[in-house]
Formats: structure tokens, C-alpha cells, sequence
């Protein structure tokens, strides 16, 4: 039986030609479609290095011969682009916070408390999400007209406090899979629902925190709808509506326009090369138990 039980997983381990033509196959799709996914930010980066001969160069040369990186330089010399990043970090900076409080309190009140409704209330918070934004923009705007909020960041960044949708599911998800005896036990301590929330829950929620920590990062970063209607000061523009601006004034100079939006990209991209392990892990977390 022994003899047997090693002649077996020694099969196990050795891939049959059809197993080795399946993974072959299935890894030249995946190179094939990063590649294609590829090409336009690499035509984006090597762009803003090239000189404007070398843009309108047929056939396309990919690697400049002499890189102009002063349009990077003239980004930050010839307009207030540094303001629209640093507007950007503020919107983004104060988004994510506002988004951690008001999604986390949101999904401890229905994953943990108990109340008349709680379940038709969290469905229709979650129907909300097919809902298109523009369609509340008229009424949202005439509301933040009404409370003197047009041209500041306010419109933008306080209905986060009030909880979104899938921020809220995801970490409902994720405190439903909490053990409701730790809270017990904490209660039996003299702990109260507060002290529960900030002393057992989040502190064993740190993986879909930092999740709904990046994704609102991501949106707040990439918001372009909200700034677009509810700002008309310049000074106060995000990169989103700076490079706007900026291709506008500029509809020739396409090594400077690329140059913009690669410094606009280049935080999203390194955020996802140090955390893509907690995107795939957000695709995990709400799929659990509900």
C-alpha cells in the first residue's frame, strides 16, 4: 500500500499534456490582454518625452530618441498644477476618512444591531446603487444652493458621512463573519455598544477597511462629476478638472497634455502595485457569509 500511495502522488504531481496545453494557452491570453492593455499608457509615457516631431512620426516611434523631460518641469512652471494636486490630496485626504466613519457605523448598525426594518432598509440602500448619479443632480445641487455649499468641497464630501452603498455592504459582509461572542463576552465586561464597535469590531476589521479605504481614495482621486458642478473657483479645481483646463489652453502641445496625465495617473498606479493583494482580497470579502 505504501509502494502504492508513492507511485500515486508521484502521478499526481507530474501535469498531463493537456493540463500543460490548458495553463499554456490560458497564460498567452492573460499576456496578450495585459499587453493590449498596455500599449495606450506606455504610448501615454513615452509621449510626454517626445519631442513634437517624434508625436506626428509615422510609424510610430515608441522610444524617443531625446527625452524632453522639461514637460514635466513647464507642468508645474508655466501653470498651478502643483495646486491641483494638492487640491486633489485634500478632496481624497478628507473623502477617505469621511468614508471610513460614515460606511463603518453604517455596516455595524445592520450587521449588528437589532431593529424594526433593518433588513428592507438595508435592501433599498442597496438599490440605490443602480441609481445613476446624474439623475439627483438637479435636486442635489438646489439643495447645496440652499445651504450656501456651491464652490466649496463640501457638496463633494460630506454625503460620504452618511454611508455609501457598497462600502457599506463590503464591511457588513465582512462584520457578519465576526464572532457575535466577542461582543458577548465584551458586554459581559461592561463594554457598551460604542465601546463594542471601537474596541473588538475595528480592530479585527482592518483588511475591508483599508479596502474602502482605497477605493474611495481611487474615486476621490478620479472624481470629475461632483468638482465639475458644484466649483467655479480655478484655485479650488482638483487635477481632474485642472487637466481639463489644461488641454484646453493647450490642444497642440500633446507631450505636455501627456505628461499631465501622467502625473495625474501615476498615484493611482502605485497605489495598485503596493496594495493590488487588497484588491483581490475586496472580491473575496464580499463574497462571504451574508
Amino acid at each position: 500500500m505504501s509502494g502504492f500511495g508513492a507511485s500515486q502522488q508521484v502521478y499526481r504531481g507530474v501535469s498531463s499534456p493537456a493540463d500543460t496545453g490548458r495553463k499554456a494557452a490560458s497564460y498567452l491570453v492573460l499576456l496578450l490582454g495585459s499587453t493590449a492593455f498596455l500599449l495606450p499608457f506606455v504610448w501615454m509615457v513615452t509621449t510626454s518625452l517626445k519631442t513634437p516631431e517624434e508625436i506626428y512620426a509615422y510609424p510610430i516611434r515608441w522610444i524617443p530618441q531625446t527625452p524632453q523631460w522639461h514637460n514635466y518641469a513647464d507642468l508645474f512652471r508655466d501653470g498651478p498644477f502643483l495646486r491641483y494636486i494638492l487640491n486633489t490630496v485634500l478632496i481624497s485626504g478628507i473623502g477617505v476618512l469621511f468614508s471610513l466613519i460614515g460606511s463603518s457605523f453604517a455596516a455595524y448598525a445592520f450587521a449588528r444591531l437589532r431593529f424594526p426594518g433593518r433588513d428592507k432598509l438595508f435592501f433599498v440602500m442597496l438599490a440605490t446603487i443602480m441609481i445613476p448619479a446624474w439623475t439627483t443632480l438637479i435636486p442635489s445641487y438646489i439643495m447645496f444652493g440652499y445651504l450656501g455649499w456651491l464652490d466649496t468641497y463640501l457638496p463633494i464630501l460630506v454625503p460620504a458621512l452618511f454611508a455609501t452603498p457598497f462600502n457599506t455592504f463590503l464591511l457588513r459582509q465582512f462584520f457578519l463573519s465576526i464572532p457575535r461572542e466577542l461582543e458577548d463576552a465584551a458586554k459581559v465586561d461592561g463594554a457598551g455598544t460604542f465601546r463594542c464597535f471601537f474596541r473588538v469590531i475595528l480592530p479585527m476589521s482592518k483588511p475591508p477597511l483599508i479596502i474602502v479605504a482605497i477605493f474611495a481614495f481611487l474615486f476621490y482621486w478620479n472624481e470629475f462629476l461632483g468638482p465639475l458642478v458644484y466649483l467655479s473657483s480655478q484655485e479650488k479645481f482638483p487635477i481632474s478638472l485642472g487637466i481639463m483646463n489644461f488641454a484646453g489652453e493647450r490642444t497642440q502641445d500633446y507631450g505636455q497634455m501627456m505628461a499631465a496625465a501622467t502625473v495625474a495617473m501615476a498615484p493611482c498606479i502605485l497605489l495598485f502595485l503596493i496594495s493590488q493583494r487588497w484588491f483581490v482580497q475586496g472580491v473575496v470579502i464580499t463574497g462571504v457569509k451574508g
